[in-house]
């Protein structure tokens, strides 16, 4: 007798993927047409608000001064198209099961090819989400960031607490 055909995860981590870049690349679009370059809409006053910001560097800005912004921003696509394949193949090696591992990963994936996106066709990468942190006297405005950054972001604390939960042979992956 053959064991049963476990379902072939895949195609949806990687629809996972699809979603995340185009909810990036709309958003984009959005601030775009409403939303002046340099400028912000206040949603939440002191706290919360949608910004049009052009970052030439990496997270937080990172490098956005460098004094060859070509190279860096070549190095930078370098980099994110080295990252998502790496992370693809990831993917598409452990992706027949639906883990906490795998869904990180294919937000780690939309994240990079969002980002990369802006910076091979738009040469910059749009950041349009403002935060400001209050507590008591004081304040603090978090870098802005985009839906790209987000899926990065929650997609490494997912592969953090996988990590640090470790694997349980309990668990089961659907």
């Amino acid at each position: 007798m053959t064991a049963p055909q476990r379902r072939d995860w895949r195609g949806l981590l990687l629809m996972i993927s699809a979603v995340i870049v185009a909810l990036d690349r709309w958003t984009k679009y959005l601030v775009h047409k409403h939303i002046a370059s340099g400028d912000m809409k206040v949603i939440i006053h002191g706290t919360f608000g949608i910004s049009n910001l052009q970052n030439n560097g990496a997270a937080f800005s990172l490098f956005a001064d460098s004094a060859s912004p070509s190279r860096t921003r070549w190095m930078l696509i370098a980099f994110s198209l080295f990252a998502a394949l790496v992370v693809l193949l990831m993917i598409l090696k452990a992706g027949r099961r639906l883990t906490a591992t795998t869904v990180a990963l294919a937000l780690v994936l939309g994240g990079a090819v969002g980002n990369l996106w802006d910076r091979v066709f738009d040469k910059t990468v749009t950041d349009f989400i403002a935060v400001n942190l209050h507590f008591g006297s004081w304040h603090y405005h978090w870098p802005d960031f985009n839906i790209a950054d987000s899926a990065i972001v929650i997609g490494g604390l997912l592969l953090l607490l996988d990590a640090l939960r470790g694997s349980r042979e309990t668990d089961k992956a659907v």
